[in-house]
């Protein structure tokens, strides 16, 4: 075994240890998160450039406005605010939502659900702030720009080698436009998301319910090209933060049509991730549940926090939802523990440690990434108020 893997072993084993010591200590979670937030953004000063990770050579790396990224740091200071009430936790979100109004016309991306829902979404939740609802309205209509008719998708990427790329994360934009229907009256958001999930259930998923990364589409023709990954480990492997992607996707579509198909993938999405074999004891699964070196991989603490808050969710949907509560508890109970909870004034003022964002292109390994704090306070948020209604 070399130097590398033999690291990668002895921090799995402690990873192992901390978690197996750790207790879900929701309050206690909440005000280390607190601390993180308190100290980013008394030493943030430029709110044109959004944390989202640490770079090579350790020090903060930021991002400008029109990155996939970009919103999940205001998301943070709005769940924050969510929390606790306290105003200046709103004066936070809306000096960090602020810039990134733009992107409402970025018509070059898929992710505007990430990028504009996330913050001006959040927002619009909690405060009803009109000029947020507008900026929304225009956002997703730039969204829908992007929808092709003959293939029944929206286009994930303008780059690549690919004619019509969709990827699963794209299943995340579709609350966004559910939103958009819901406020303007407007069906055409509602048609277009409804289509994309059902062309995506029909064409990204194999027969053991894993999902392919990315389907290429013939818009000519509306078949499909070619299944590939971008991200995950091999084509036909199961890449994790895909597979939570597909699990919080699917539930959401339920949630706004209850329709029962939907549900049903979301189930079989959530029963192939937590029976995988290759998920770890402490239920944080590796980068790619097929990785090539398991149990020497790294592992992705932002698919844990995303597949936790959707197991949540879709726990209050079926009959037998108490097993994903457990499920999600200890996911969580692991990414609240040290091996993943990161001290106060650590790891550049993000919450969580050890995520994964494009293994195969050699970045982001086994660093904090600023989408793994925002799905991992969102599941907090949800477990705590679960159990608080019980």
């Amino acid at each position: 075994m070399n130097r590398k893997l033999l690291i990668i072993a002895v921090c799995s084993i402690a990873l192992l240890a901390f978690a197996a010591k750790a207790k879900l200590d929701i309050a206690k979670n909440f005000k280390v998160i607190e601390s993180h937030l308190r100290n980013s953004t008394s030493s943030l000063t430029d709110t044109l450039r959004f944390p989202r990770t640490t770079a090579p050579d350790g020090k903060l790396k930021t991002v400008a406005s029109n990155d996939w990224t970009s919103a999940f740091y205001a998301g943070n200071l709005w769940y924050m605010y969510d929390l606790t009430k306290d105003k200046k936790w709103e004066q936070e979100a809306r000096r960090w939502t602020n810039g990134l109004e733009k992107e409402k016309y970025n018509t070059r991306t898929h992710d505007l659900g990430f990028m504009l829902y996330c913050s001006f979404g959040n927002g619009f939740r909690l405060t009803n702030d009109p000029a947020y609802k507008e900026i929304l309205i225009q956002g997703a209509k730039s969204l829908s720009t992007r929808f092709n008719k003959k293939a029944g998708v929206i286009r994930s990427w303008n780059h690549g080698k690919w004619k019509f790329p969709v990827i699963i994360d794209n299943m995340m934009n579709l609350e966004f436009l559910f939103w958009a229907t819901k406020v303007t009256g407007d069906s055409s958001f509602y048609k277009i998301a409804v289509t994309h999930a059902n062309t995506t259930m029909k064409n990204h998923f194999r027969a053991d319910n894993s999902s392919y990364h990315v389907v290429d589409y013939d818009t000519t023709t509306g078949k499909v090209i070619e299944k590939v990954t971008a991200q995950g480990y091999a084509d036909e492997s199961a890449w994790a933060r895909g597979q939570a992607w597909g699990l919080y996707g699917y539930t959401v579509m339920y949630r706004e049509t209850k329709d029962k198909r939907y549900l049903d993938q979301a189930v079989k999405i959530a029963e192939f991730f937590w029976n995988h074999p290759n998920l770890p004891k402490d239920k944080v699964p590796y980068w790619d549940f097929n990785a090539p070196n398991i149990p020497n991989e790294e592992r992705d603490a932002s698919a844990a926090a995303i597949a936790a808050s959707g197991l949540l969710e879709l726990s209050g949907y079926v009959k037998n939802g108490s097993k994903y509560v457990k499920a999600a508890e200890e996911m969580l109970t692991s990414l609240s523990s040290p091996a993943y909870l990161a001290e106060v004034g650590s790891n550049n003022n993000f919450i969580l440690k050890h995520s994964v964002g494009h293994k195969p292109a050699k970045s982001e390994i086994d660093v904090p990434i600023i989408y793994a704090d925002y799905y991992y306070i969102e599941a907090l948020l949800r477990y705590d108020r679960m159990k608080k209604k019980k």
